[in-house]
């Protein structure tokens, strides 16, 4: 076997795994905040690329101004978005307010190649795409830069969440009814949530269409980020992190060593694999609460 393959493969799936971490960590916000499952995370990392590149190559922005714009732009639209189609499901069975975000998901992924077309659209943000030697391993420039900026923006959520609107937001997670009657405005924390998320989606997006480009494929990351949301526990930021690199290495050890045996697509199992083991060994997953209902 060889050892520096396997360490190469590792190394490049652990920046791999933190840029799936960073799409997957908008679905462990907004579960935190309101129980509710994202479906729609994939396709607004896809949007937030789109709207990156439609303001860098449309609207003629400087690449440094483009992304900001674009993360503050998709946090509007994070907050319109619960504001004008979750907050109507308020009341109604929680099946039905997923399959609202699903079908968020469905139509954003259909719009934005109707809009801008189905080609890809090559997003520069300044990363270089030139290998990086690290003695006798081939490290990805591209993902080691993206994986260390998914990992600097996942360590500050966590942060956030240790400050005094953070705190509000753990409060309105716990317990909505008792953060109520102490006066806490409970839909603007899950709005904030919601446009977080985006924010996470969109940056997500960005440094993914840096990579591959901006089309419709990189809605195709829900899977990734779900897998690591339930590995890691839906209400957990740190699980986030400890899932990412477990999906991220194990997909990146699939494609090393189990396609030569089975003639390719062994990476696109994985995510599958571990939402299914982990829903079925342990629903709750690594680190998430259990939560328990008296009846």
């Amino acid at each position: 076997m060889d050892w520096i393959l396997l360490a190469e493969l590792s190394a490049n799936g652990v920046f791999v795994g933190l840029m799936y971490a960073l799409v997957s960590l908008g679905i462990v916000l907004i579960y935190k905040t309101s129980g509710i499952a994202n479906l729609a995370q994939g396709a607004v990392a896809m949007t937030g690329g789109y709207v990156a590149w439609a303001l860098g190559a449309r609207a003629g922005l400087p690449i440094w101004l483009a992304v900001p714009a674009a993360l503050a732009g998709m946090f509007v639209f994070g907050l319109l978005m619960e504001r004008l189609a979750l907050r109507r499901m308020i009341g109604q069975p929680i099946i039905m307010t997923i399959m609202l975000t699903l079908g968020v998901e469905i139509m954003l992924r259909g719009l934005l190649p109707g809009i801008f077309g189905a080609s890809v659209k090559r997003l520069d943000i300044g990363i270089p795409q030139d290998p990086l030697f690290l003695g006798d391993l081939l490290i990805n420039r591209a993902t080691l830069i993206g994986g260390s900026i998914s990992l600097a923006l996942i360590v500050l959520s966590l942060l956030f969440f240790n400050s005094r609107f953070g705190v509000v937001m753990r409060a309105v997670a716990d317990d909505q009814t008792a953060s109520w009657s102490v006066g806490i405005r409970v839909e603007r924390a899950v709005g904030v949530a919601w446009g977080l998320s985006a924010v996470a989606a969109t940056a997500a997006g960005v440094l993914w269409g840096s990579n591959q480009g901006v089309d419709w494929s990189l809605s195709l990351l829900l899977i990734k980020a779900l897998a690591i949301a339930i590995l890691g526990g839906l209400d957990s930021i740190p699980g986030v992190l400890v899932a990412g690199v477990i999906v991220g290495v194990a997909e990146s050890l699939a494609t090393g060593v189990l396609d030569p045996l089975v003639g390719g697509g062994s990476r696109d199992v994985v995510a599958a694999v571990i939402i299914l083991v982990t829903l079925l060994l342990k629903p709750h997953g690594l680190f998430g609460r259990h939560h328990i209902e008296r009846v």
